[in-house]
């Protein structure tokens, strides 16, 4: 196994479960030392555990947290960052809902944009004032294929995630001469505990006939290794990427069923 975060000490919001989660475990299969963010406590202490025992070796810490409270943000940054300097955040904190555009009520809005948009800045700009002070660091901001095509039933879910690509290449132009590297992870269709309390079986096996050419919805194990790959040296000359993974849907039309058995029989 790979040791390339052996002593890093990587900071994870939204960790309690599904990505965020599985992705905390595979920081700390490599050796880092890794800390989670998460707003409910429950979740925060079953993850904080389940890591704990699956890594004894390792520092595992977690902190209860509104990534959208401002002033929470700050403190708890500066306290983590006292613990051990922050070499990587994993800016993976976020929420989702399916409401038509014409049916968004406005405390609706605010909440999706809140966290997804305003929190993950805030989490942001906290982690990378310190690691300014010190010339380095690597962040990694989860945005969506939804911030770079739309879907009906999410305006705001896609407008958050817009914002989060573009606010990655503002802050990877404004933060390379001090030493931080900031890319972005677009996910396509992954099933998570939030999209399993969106969407019913038959949707989903819908929504892949019709729109994913691997011909199977993404799991998160399929997107955490981007997250590692974007924190480590391997990526050292990258800043402000946006990496799409989505089975390939943005590649274009997928093909008919008939057309697509054709290509599969002229293949054999």
């Amino acid at each position: 196994m790979s040791q390339r975060f052996l002593g890093k000490h990587v900071v994870v919001t939204g960790a309690g479960r599904g990505l965020g989660f599985e992705t905390a475990r595979h920081f700390l299969r490599e050796g880092a030392n890794v800390h989670l963010l998460e707003l409910e406590e429950s979740l925060l202490q079953a993850a904080v555990k389940q890591l704990h025992d699956a890594f004894p070796n390792a520092r595992v810490g977690g902190t209860q947290l509104n990534v959208a409270d401002k002033a929470a943000v700050v403190a708890a940054i500066a306290k983590v960052d006292a613990q051990q300097a922050v070499d990587v955040l994993i800016n993976n904190a976020g929420i989702a809902a399916e409401t038509p555009f014409l049916e968004i009520a406005e405390t609706e809005w605010r909440s999706i944009i809140d966290v997804n948009l305003t929190g993950l800045f805030f989490v942001a700009q906290a982690v990378c004032t310190h690691m300014a002070s010190r010339k380095r660091g690597v962040v990694v901001n989860m945005a969506s294929k939804n911030g770079l095509a739309g879907e009906v039933g999410y305006a705001h879910y896609n407008s958050s995630k817009a914002g989060v690509i573009m606010l990655t290449k503002t802050m990877a132009l404004e933060l390379a001469p001090l030493g931080i590297r900031v890319n972005a992870v677009c996910p396509g269709y992954i099933q998570t505990p939030m999209s399993e309390a969106i969407d019913s079986p038959e949707f989903v096996r819908d929504f892949v006939d019709r729109y994913i050419p691997l011909g199977r919805p993404g799991r998160v194990e399929d997107v955490s290794g981007l997250f590692l790959f974007l924190a480590s040296d391997d990526s050292r000359f990258m800043t402000g990427e946006c990496l799409l993974a989505d089975g390939g849907q943005l590649a274009g039309q997928k093909p008919a069923a008939a057309l697509a058995d054709r290509m599969v029989a002229s293949s054999r």
